[in-house]
Formats: C-alpha cells, structure tokens, sequence
C-alpha cells in the first residue's frame, strides 16, 4: 500500500472550556555555567504553557506565574519567584486542500504558545532540585480520564540532577522536544507523530508514555494566574477511564518508539479529547547512568477527518455461503473512483467490479486474494490486499447437562463443519466465583462445577483450520437443586386409589412405602387408609439431589354446605357461594339457561333472568355430596320522572314521579321538597334538568334514576328603534323580533297586524305597540315611535356647529329625511383640502384633521344618497366651525 500521508494523521488540538483551562506543554533547563558563588551552578529554566489562539477568558492568559523550588532530597520548598512571560506566539497548520489533498474534512489547528524563562543560580547538591508549576483546572469530557475532570488540574515540573549518581551530572542541559504540533491524525486511521527530541550533550534519550499529573484542586490556590505555590512532590497521577492508561494513553493500537520517539499507530475510534504525555530520558552516552528527564504533556484531539486510503480488512471469511459483500474502510470524500479484483478467476468477468459497494458470489471453497485500488490512475491513489477464505458452512453450536451448583455440568460442543475441521474451542463459563484459570477451557467438551445457584453468561468461541469463527453467548441458570415438581397436596376417599405425580429428571425414590404400588417410579399409585404426607427424593444423572412431598389427606366423606336460597335485582350476578371439601364439582340448573359461567368450580357466578334451582355435586373420588341453592330476580323500580315541560319566566313547574316507595331529586334549587314524589319547581330563573333518584322496598332495592327537563321561555320583545322619522307618503318598513309570534297595534296604515316585519304608511305620528309571544302562551311588549314630516324627502345640513365637547352640537353632518342611504359626505377647508370624507349616518365630521384640532373658519360640503323611491340626491353648501 502506498504510504500518502506521511505527516499523517493526527489532530494534536486542545479543548479549552469557559474557564482558565490549558492545552498542556512541558518545562525544562540549560545548564549556563558556574555560578557566582562556590560549588553553584547558573541555569536557564524555560516554561511553555499552551493555550487557545482566540482566548474566551483573559485570565487564560497569564503575564506572570509564580514557579517554586524544591529540595530534590525531602522535597522542601525553597523558594517561589514570580516570572515574566518572553514570548507568545501563534502556531498554525495548513488547512487548505493545497496542503493536504489527500485528506477530506481538514481540521484548522492552531496553538498559543507561551513561555517563560529565567536563570537560576543553584547550590550544587546531592540530590538536586525540582522545579514546579501548578495549575487548576482541566477541561470536562476528556475520554480518556476519568470524570469530573474539570477539577483535576495539570504539573508542569523538571528536575536538576544533583551530584549523587555522577559528578557531571548537574552540568547537564536537559533534552529539548521539538514544536510540531500541528500535525493532523483522524480517528481509526493510522497516523505516526514525532516527539523525537535533542540533546546538547549527546546523551542516549528513551521515550515512554507515563501518567499525566493532575494540579491543584479547584478552588485552591492554583485556580488563577496568581496561585501562590506549587504543591511538593511527588505528584499524583491522574485517573484513567478504562481501557486507557498512562502507558496506553490512546489504547493498545498506539506505541511509542522508546528509541525515537516515534508514536505510531491505529488511532482511536472515538473522536474527541485525549490527554497524552510523554517523558524523554537521558543517559550518559554509553552508560546506564540517568542524566535527567523530561515530560511534556498535550491535550490532543483525534478528529473526524478521513485520509484518501484503501482500507480492508486483515482477512475476510464466509462460513455461511459463498456470497461475500465488501466496502472501504474509509469514506473520504477525495475519493473519485473504486477498483476491486476479488481473485476469482473462474468468475470471469464479475472477477472485476467498480462499484462502491460490492458483492461478489464465489465460484467455490478457498483462500482468494482481494485487491482494492482508491483513485486508480488520479492523484491521492492508493491500494490494499488481503486474503478472503471462502468455506461454508460452518455451524457452531453446543449444549450442557446438569444444573445444580457443587455438581458436574457437561459442556459438550455440536459444531459442525463441511470444510476442513473443528481444531479450537474457548470456554468462558461466566462464573466470577471461580479462579480465573478454573473459569477457563479450551476443551472440546469440558465440566464446570458452580459453587453457587445464580445465572451464568456462557461465552463459547469455537473455529475451524479454515479460519471460520463464531462465537454463542448463553445465559444458563444453575439451581440449588433439579427441578422438580410433585402433585400439590390433596384429598382421597377411604375407598379409593389415587396417582400421585413427580415431574423431573433421574431416579426417584418415594417413603414411606405405604400403600404405595412402586416407590421408584415418578407416578405411583397409592390408596392409603389414614392421612399420609409421601416424601419423594429426585437424584439426577449427576448426583444432583432435589426433595419434595405430597400430604395425602383421608376422608370417609365430602363435607358441604350451601348457602340459602336468595334474590338478586334482576340482571345482576349472583355469586353462588358454597362451603366444601370437595376436589371436584359438577353445576347444573333447573330451568336450563347456560346462566353460569363455568360449572365446574366451587363457587361459579350466575346471570339468571328468571327463578332459578342451581344443584351441586361436590366429590373426593367415589365420596360425593350435594345441595341446591334457587336464586330469584325481582325488577329493578320503574323509575320515571315524567314528561318534560316548557313554562315561561315567572311560573312555576309540577313535578310529578312514579315507580317506586321513595324518591330524592337533584339538584335541590328552587324545589319546595325535594324527598317527595311531586315537588314543586318555583319560578326556576333559567332551564333546569332535575334528576329523580327512585329506590322501592317492596321489590329490588337498588336505586334507579331518571331525568325531567323544565325549560324556562323568556321573551324580550324588540320593536326597533324607540324613535323613528319618516316624510309624508313614505312607506316605513317595520321590524319586530324576541319569538315567533306577533301582533301590531293599533291597525292603522299597516298592511299585516300579525307578521313580524309588516309596513305602514302614516299620515300622522302614530306609535305602534307589538305583542311577541311563544307557542306556550309567553309574551312581552315593545313600542316604536314614528315622527311624520310634511316634507319632501331631502338632505337637511346645518349651516354651523360647535365641536367643544359640550356635548351638543359636537359633530357636523347631514339630517337625513326620506332618505335611503347617505353615499357621500365630504368636508374642504378654503385651501381645498379635503378634512373629512364617510358615509352613512353613524359619523360625521369633529373638527380635526388627523387629530389636530382646526381654527375656526368656514368650510365647504358636499353630500350625495338616495331617498325612499331611489332617486339620487346631490347637495353642496358652507358650515361655519365655531368655538
């Protein structure tokens, strides 16, 4: 395969919250000289702190950090000085397709690096000196810690060898990692990232991946820029999330060279944030003599970007058929094309396919190697083979005996196979009680003993020399004992013979041997003479034992009683209810009626409609007794709260009940008794549904219910308009509404007395009064006045008015008479300004122009309707605004 993406393949980013969080880095020292005091030495001690690009929080950034010093021998501080930052700088990664164009969704990685630096003049010692800094806090949701992590903080530390070891060694600069940190890793893709650092002294340097160290908790010292010191060492590791470590930080797929420095691997296949530090040793070139070391930890994050890549599998199986379906592990969106050979031959031409996703059927059994090419013949192409064993079929399969605890379960294996043979079998037996070497097998067919009753998951794994695998996982149930299940205790006549039953599996053995025809069978016959408790001892094929018994009880006769004869309001159940020793009965009914619902139990329910004998037989073998229980249904009362009515507003209704001995209304409003038969509803304001509860002693005494409706009529007789104007010879049509009935007084100059809209031509004012009525006899009055004019029907507008608010006069607009609609009304000031236009009768004009109060002036009007025959009327004329 051809290898792409050398840089490859890793997103080294950090994940910064909302609060002071940083992204890692790592300390170290150059060693300057001697120092200005005896027996010292100076150092140049550098601090790099990684943090966001775009910072969220100003105190992300740190312009000074307060380092301590402590004694490399009992870890005592010395001293803590507050240093500068030097330098802060932005690193970025090309994220254009320019760069990377062989890898679909590019991550854009950016680093702000900062760093501090110092000399320090040293008293040379035995065990030298560690220099520290601490911090609070790191982000949440790091999956490979353990949470919460945002309290868990971050050490960055070094140490100055002192003179015990060698007495060169505190002149030695420590090893110095390189800052390439933007290299880019996808998730479940290989990838390689180079932590190979250099060395001024030429030591040897080994790598490993060791525990990233945790801070200061939160809310100590250590959570701002400020925080005042450092804890002492030792320090204590962070807490890894299962199964991550700070050995496998990114899992068992990842390693580190520990000669390079080279990290390499399968990425994780979860993306997200990871915490990774790795620790460079040094060595006197040469010797086994540690000359220091240096730890420099990132928070990194594996991104979801996808390489251009073939991916397969190692090997592809099929053990079911010869049918085999395949696809790219990778789905980047660089590639353009797909190119397989399945290396089936004597396919023909569905030897080769570019599709996708493809399938293929094989010609028969064997080992075929697959090809896959990735943009064949285009940039970014790349290849894979492996190895497709095609022998079906393979059936994995097995089952077990026994299943008691402290005895031998027997796991026998039923896999079989058409091609080559069944050559590896793995046992898991699920049993956390056992040694782990005991839980164990690789057996063809191997026993288990479980020391305790519970349910066990049973992992089976079983392959062929072909490389078909499967793999069963069963839940078994391991029991105290074998199942087993007798006849439940029971009755038996004097004179008769009874089989008892065992259910299980393995020799039984019954006691006492009493009247008992065979005490090794599982369904003996007995026929003892006095009450007898038989005790049964089950012992399976594995020596697995269970134990029950069956008490026998002897009668010499079936005692029973029934209740007495009884009635039921007619339609109910009646539960029969019958007091025996009986084991079985037998129900039967005179008249025949099918009203039980079963007749074969103890105490069966009964629907009779009519008078009904029910006669029982209760029997214990030949022992029988019997008795007979006749129910009688009575009539529910004829509950009826009689008709409804209508009564008009002000009346009272009678109410009148029958069909029982007592009765109860609700609700009780306006009823002058409501615990008689015929109460009396007094003027009741509104309709009102009365229910009337009827309850008889005489028959069934079960309440029954029924319901009257008093709907009360309110007319309210409208006239239309109290004053109404017309001109001579007008017709005035009229309009009465409130119900349906109607009539108009008095006569004169109406066309229709007794319809609701009649017409009338007076000749002088007149009032007219209307009786509206309902069917039920309920009436009102209402009365219209209507005002005559001698004159011609016409516009009549007022030369002036005065728009104070006084209540009179307010509004300008025409006085209509005659008319039958008002079309036009409009207002002008002198400029010709139009300041008010409607029409209809309802408004008119205030005075204002859009609220604006206007002068006092005179204005021109224009209005236009129709009078009583249609004929269009214009006028114009002048209106004087007064104040």
């Amino acid at each position: 395969m051809k290898k792409l993406l050398a840089s490859m393949l890793f997103i080294v980013m950090a994940y910064v919250a909302t609060a002071e969080h940083t992204k890692g880095g790592w300390m170290y020292y150059s060693y300057l000289g001697p120092g200005a005091a005896p027996n010292s030495a100076r150092y140049a001690i550098t601090l790099k702190i990684y943090t966001k690009c775009i910072l969220d929080n100003p105190a992300q950034f740190c312009p000074t950090v307060i380092i301590s010093t402590f004694s490399g021998g009992n870890n005592l501080l010395l001293q803590k000085e507050t240093v500068g930052y030097t330098s802060s700088v932005d690193i970025y990664n090309c994220a254009t397709p320019e760069c990377h164009p062989c890898i679909s969704l590019i991550p854009a990685i950016c680093y702000k690096i900062t760093t501090y630096e110092f000399i320090k003049e040293l008293p040379i010692t035995q065990y030298g000196y560690t220099i520290s800094y601490q911090r609070c806090c790191r982000i949440s949701g790091i999956i490979n810690l353990k949470q919460p992590t945002a309290i868990v903080g971050d050490t960055w530390t070094v140490n100055i060898p002192g003179n015990a070891e060698s007495p060169l060694a505190p002149l030695n600069s420590s090893a110095v990692f390189p800052l390439n940190d933007t290299a880019i890793i996808c998730r479940d893709n290989y990838f390689t990232y180079n932590f190979g650092a250099t060395d001024s002294n030429n030591d040897s340097l080994t790598y490993a991946f060791t525990n990233a160290f945790s801070g200061t908790p939160d809310g100590g010292t250590g959570g701002s820029c400020n925080n005042d010191f450092a804890l002492p060492p030792p320090y204590a590791s962070a807490v890894y999330q299962e199964p991550y470590s700070g050995s496998r930080p990114l899992g068992n797929s990842v390693s580190i060279n520990p000669f390079t420095g080279v990290v390499s691997g399968i990425a994780p296949a979860s993306s997200g944030v990871y915490v990774i530090t790795v620790t460079v040793t040094e060595y006197l070139r040469g010797t086994n003599i540690k000359r220091g070391e240096v730890r420099k930890s990132l928070h990194i994050q594996v991104a979801d970007c996808i390489p251009t890549k073939a991916l397969l599998e190692p090997e592809y199986f099929s053990c079911d058929d010869f049918e085999v379906s395949f696809q790219n592990g990778t789905s980047a969106n660089t590639i353009l094309s797909y190119y397989w050979e399945f290396g089936d031959a004597a396919s023909g031409a569905n030897n080769i396919s570019t599709v996708q996703f493809p399938t293929h059927i094989y010609s028969g059994p064997g080992d075929f190697i697959l090809k896959l090419v990735v943009n064949r013949g285009l940039t970014c192409s790349d290849s894979s083979t492996s190895v497709v064993k095609v022998y079906p079929v393979f059936n994995p399969g097995f089952n077990l005996q026994g299943e008691c605890k402290n005895a031998a379960v027997q796991f026998t294996d039923l896999t079989t196979t058409t091609y080559g043979i069944v050559n590896y079998w793995y046992w898991n037996f699920g049993d956390f009680n056992a040694p782990v070497n005991d839980n164990i097998s690789y057996a063809k067919n191997p026993a288990h003993f479980y020391t305790a009753a519970s349910n066990y998951n049973v992992q089976f794994i079983v392959s062929n020399n072909k490389g078909c695998r499967d793999t069963i996982n069963k839940i078994i149930s391991i029991k105290n004992e074998p199942a087993l299940q007798v006849t439940h205790d029971t009755l038996i006549c004097s004179i008769d013979t009874l089989q008892i039953n065992a259910l299980g599996t393995g020799s039984f053995l019954w006691k006492p041997n009493y009247n008992i025809d065979n005490i090794n069978t599982s369904n003996p016959l007995i026929s003892p003479d006095v009450t007898t408790t038989y005790r049964v001892t089950l012992t399976d094929n594995f020596g697995c034992v269970a134990k029950d018994s069956v008490k026998v009880t002897v009668v010499d006769n079936v005692t029973q009683s029934a209740q007495p004869d009884s009635t039921i309001c007619k339609t109910d159940v009646a539960l029969l209810r019958l007091t025996s020793n009986a084991l079985y009965y037998k129900w039967t009914e005179s008249p025949a009626g099918n009203t039980l619902n079963k007749t074969n139990i103890k105490n069966p329910i009964a629907t009779p409609l009519f008078t009904t004998t029910y006669f029982v037989m209760g029997s214990i073998g030949k022992c029988v007794a019997q008795n007979n229980i006749t129910i009688t249904p009575i009539p529910y009362p004829a509950a009826n709260a009689g008709a409804d009515q209508t009564i008009c507003f002000g009346n009272s209704a009678q109410l009148n009940a029958s069909g029982g001995s007592s009765y109860s209304w609700t609700p009780a409003a306006f009823l002058n008794n409501r615990l008689i038969y015929n109460p009396v509803s007094i003027n009741p304001t509104a309709s009102i549904k009365y229910v009337v509860t009827v309850t008889d002693v005489l028959g069934c005494p079960k309440p029954v219910k029924d319901t009257v409706v008093i709907t009360v009529a309110k007319i309210k007789a409208d006239a239309g308009p109290r004053d109404t104007t017309v001109v001579l010879n007008q017709p005035l049509l009229l309009n009465a509404t409130g119900s349906t009935n109607y009539l108009w007084s008095p006569a004169q100059w109406l066309n229709n007395i007794g319809i609701a809209s009649p017409v009338s031509l007076p000749q002088n004012d007149i009032e007219y009064i209307v009786k509206v009525s309902n069917d039920a006899g309920c009436f009102d009055y209402d009365s219209i006045m209507v005002k005559v004019f001698e004159l011609d029907a016409g516009l009549y507008v007022p030369n002036a008015f005065t728009p104070n608010g006084d209540g009179k006069n307010d509004i300008f607009h025409p006085i209509m008479l005659g008319m039958k609609s008002l079309d036009i009304f409009r207002v002008y000031n002198r400029w010709g300004q139009l300041v008010y236009s409607g029409t209809g009768t309802k408004s008119g004009w205030d005075g204002t122009i859009a609220g604006k109060i206007q002068e006092p002036a005179t204005y021109v009007w224009y209005a236009e309707g129709r009078d009583y025959n249609n004929v269009k009327i214009k006028k114009r004329g002048y209106v004087v605004l007064l104040r």
